[in-house]
């Protein structure tokens, strides 16, 4: 079999998408010491000509998106379109994708799922980010920024230990839930952003695969 390959895209031009960038630092980490080819598309590499060489080239069948989105597109770099409805989609056929975008599991996820994607996981409205600005420089240390990323985190580690799609969605949703109960002690208004990316997390297409069917 040939060996699995993973490609993510971490632009940093914003505060979001740096905190993005940073917790998304371990997952790397996880793939290679899986032996995972992992296809790091960071800075000002997240441009569309990178991703759609990649995805064509080394067909990676696990994709994960950092960035800004709507619900017809996925951004990379100081938000270049990266995959548009209507336009590119089809990149995303046989591919296990998740886009910690806003909006974009609306259109583009069930779309590329029709036009070839095994499943397509994200947020349907906005995805919510709380951080503490004294830590922006330590974005790792940030505890409120945990309550929001850690379940993204776990989704894309699930995936690469193998694990089925569902499994990986249903272990980030009830961590997701755990956080939001978590910050009802700590922190009420980050309370109702946690419940709201509970609410928005879709996934669409077949969820019984994981990498190792691929």
């Amino acid at each position: 079999m040939d060996k699995i390959a993973f490609l993510i895209t971490r632009p940093e031009h914003d505060e979001a998408t740096y905190y993005l960038s940073n917790w998304s630092e371990s997952s790397i980490k996880l793939a290679e010491l899986k032996g995972i080819n992992v296809i790091d598309l960071h800075l000002n590499k997240a441009n569309s000509k990178e991703v759609e060489s990649r995805l064509n080239k080394l067909s990676p069948g696990f994709v994960v998106f950092n960035g800004h989105g709507d619900e017809n597109t996925i951004f990379g770099h100081k938000d270049e379109p990266l995959i548009t409805l209507g336009k590119n989609e089809k990149l995303l056929a046989s591919k296990i994708v998740y886009s910690i975008s806003c909006s974009s599991a609306k259109n583009l996820g069930p779309e590329s799922v029709k036009a070839g994607a095994i499943n397509y996981t994200g947020y349907d409205k906005d995805f919510f980010l709380v951080f503490e600005p004294e830590k922006f420089s330590r974005p790792l240390e940030d505890k409120t920024a945990k309550l929001f990323l850690s379940p993204s985190v776990l989704f894309v580690d699930s995936i690469i230990k193998g694990n089925k799609i569902k499994e990986a969605f249903d272990k980030s949703k009830n961590l997701m839930k755990d956080n939001f109960r978590l910050s009802l002690s700590v922190d009420t208004d980050s309370s109702r952003f946690l419940w709201w990316n509970i609410q928005n997390f879709k996934s669409h297409g077949d969820v019984e695969p994981s990498i190792s069917h691929i």
